[in-house]
């Protein structure tokens, strides 16, 4: 542990002064597997970390990101949202995609249930295909709304890449999910 208020009064005292959901700014000092660590302007140096700011690689997007350089590099200033004090590293937890629009939920406030979309598949599972019908936004279509006749494999009916149109089936918006069907968008019922 870092240790506690008696070794480090000031940094201590700036992080318990922190409100959740409150707006800091800083700079980006370190990159790592993990996260990204930030110095923020308003707060003190940290005696271990390159920063007193810290935002895990979930919390940088809303979007599915293969490392943190995808979206923040070394030296580049941030907007966060405070979440909450680690008081076992002596840092504030922050997330950057807490200041920018869910793009989820901009999207499912446009569409509708039974809603006809266009879109390309993204990935085949063993339980259906991911079929992206907007920047940033994918949808499950479940094996059994690949098509009328049952189907093995989802590669039996479509490859990577293949344009589909697709009707919307379920939006769920708590857990960011779109549930899609291939078949009720074609109308051979064989």
């Amino acid at each position: 542990m870092m240790g506690g208020r008696s070794e480090n009064p000031e940094l201590w005292t700036f992080l318990e002064s922190l409100h959740c959901g409150e707006l800091l700014s800083g700079t980006v000092t370190a990159i790592e597997r993990f996260g990204v660590f930030i110095a923020l302007d308003d707060g003190p140096d940290h005696p271990v970390f390159p920063g007193v700011g810290f935002i895990t690689v979930p919390e940088l997007s809303w979007r599915h990101i293969e490392a943190a350089s995808d979206v923040v590099q070394v030296g580049q200033r941030v907007s966060c949202e405070f979440l909450q004090f680690d008081t076992w590293n002596l840092e504030a937890r922050l997330s950057l995609r807490a200041t920018q629009p869910d793009p989820f939920r901009t999207f499912a406030g446009s569409i509708a249930v039974g809603q006809k979309l266009h879109g390309k598949v993204t990935k085949l599972v063993p339980f259906g295909v991911f079929v992206q019908v907007a920047d940033g936004i994918e949808g499950l279509v479940h094996l059994r709304e690949l098509t009328w006749t049952p189907v093995q494999t989802p590669s039996d009916v479509v490859p990577v890449g293949d344009d589909v149109t697709v009707v919307v089936t379920e939006i769920d918006r708590e857990r960011g999910r779109l549930a899609l069907s291939r078949r009720q968008a074609s109308s051979e019922r064989r």
